[in-house]
């Protein structure tokens, strides 16, 4: 059946990640992906030390090689050994870091919030570091910490979060270490993005019309106040005519009473 066929490759994934990491634990194990092309089955293995993958010569890449095709049946394994770029985003490596510190006797809090200062520094959105097991006493206990934002369920929990699981062996007991970091690059679905409002810029020919029609405008309104002008130009003009006519009138009416007058004054002296 196809199902059976998943979970048997599944599983065999699972034990060939797990034997690298046994045999690269020194080298700094960042996981694994199997890729099967036509020409046999490519494995890729992530280390933060590539040089202790290949050996010396290349020995220790072919002894895994070998050991992959003997032990899990892959048809002509080829291995390729890739740089992890960031060490403190993966967490495999940082789980084994964890596992490490614990084991030279360092307390499990300082060794957990100096795991989490260095991830945060490298751009993490966020990360989670759980300790378990006899940390304190005889007793088992769990201890979690937590910095930034990280997703807990949904989809983007299973998608975008990585995580990472190493175990110590203590004189106490075993230690249990579980990582969990969000990466920088992770656009989660509810994020929304508030765009300013487009100015729409109005066409540049209608402005050109109104300044037209207003110039227009203000043509017509000179030509008006000049007419106005001339009108009232005019009316004083005359006014002038009518003003020097009555002036002339009075100065005539003015003569012809002087010479009434000395008429009648020459005709009293010859009466005389």
């Amino acid at each position: 059946m196809i199902e059976k066929d998943f979970v048997v490759e599944g599983l065999r994934r699972t034990r060939i990640d797990e034997f690298l990491e046994k045999e690269l634990e020194r080298a700094g194990y960042g996981g694994m992906d199997v890729q099967v092309t036509p020409m046999g089955t490519m494995v890729v293995v992530y280390a933060e030390r590539p040089g202790m993958v290949i050996g010396r010569g290349g020995k220790t890449v072919r002894a895994i090689t070998q050991k992959l095709k003997n032990k899990f049946d892959l048809e002509n394994p080829q291995v390729e050994v890739k740089e992890v770029d960031v060490p403190e985003l993966n967490p495999k490596i940082m789980a084994h870091k964890i596992a490490a510190m614990l084991q030279r006797g360092m307390h499990f809090r300082r060794v957990a919030y100096t795991t989490m200062r260095r991830i945060m520094a490298a751009g993490a959105q966020g990360v989670e570091v759980t300790i378990s097991g006899k940390i304190r006493g005889a007793r088992s206990a769990t201890a979690k910490f937590t910095d930034g934002y990280i997703k807990k369920c949904g989809e983007p929990s299973t998608k975008h979060v990585r995580e990472g699981f190493a175990t110590v062996q203590l004189k106490p007991g075993v230690i249990g270490v579980y990582v969990r970091i969000m990466p920088p690059d992770v656009v989660l679905p509810d994020k929304v993005d508030i765009e300013a409002p487009k100015v729409q810029e109005a066409p540049s020919e209608e402005p050109v019309d109104e300044i037209q029609d207003l110039e227009e405008v203000e043509e017509l309104e000179d030509i008006e106040e000049l007419e106005e002008l001339e009108d009232i130009e005019d009316l004083e003009e005359l006014e002038d005519i009518e003003d020097l006519e009555e002036l002339e009138e009075l100065e005539e009416d003015l003569e012809a009473e002087e010479e009434a007058e000395t008429q009648d004054e020459d005709g009293e002296e010859s009466e005389k």
